[in-house]
């Protein structure tokens, strides 16, 4: 008793891989600068929310150090942002290593025209308001 060899193999044609292959190339076409673009968002919000958070911080140490309006702030700002953040450990530079300058009690902080400028694709000046 004799058994066939049998001489079909199964498999896929080099079009249909090819086929498959287009098609993650094309989904990766469209995946790749909306990720990029989300993560230039991301870090717009990132630098918006430092100058929130430093806006606060000046508020507070003229309160606390009875200062009036228009007075430069030389201190550190360090006691009075929270411990373990980037923000604190930062050295006065926002997240693109941008410095964040000088701070006068009651006017808001600018952002950093080179920030802007490298993130003003994601978020228009609007978006910036009142720190621009």
């Amino acid at each position: 008793m004799l058994r066939k060899l049998n001489t079909k193999h199964a498999g896929f044609t080099l079009v249909e891989i090819m086929i498959v292959v287009a098609i993650i190339a094309l989904l990766a076409a469209i995946a790749v600068p909306n990720f990029l673009r989300s993560r230039k968002r991301s870090q717009a919000t990132q630098v918006l929310e430092d100058l929130r958070i430093l806006d606060s911080a000046v508020d507070q140490y003229a309160i606390e150090n009875n200062k009036s309006s228009g007075n430069a702030l030389f201190a550190d700002l360090q006691s009075y942002i929270k411990t373990g953040t980037r923000l604190y450990s930062s050295g006065n530079t926002d997240i693109l290593g941008s410095s964040f300058g000088t701070f006068t009690i009651d006017t808001a902080p600018k952002v950093n025209a080179t920030t802007f400028g490298a993130l003003s694709d994601v978020a228009p000046a609007s978006f910036w308001s009142p720190y621009k």
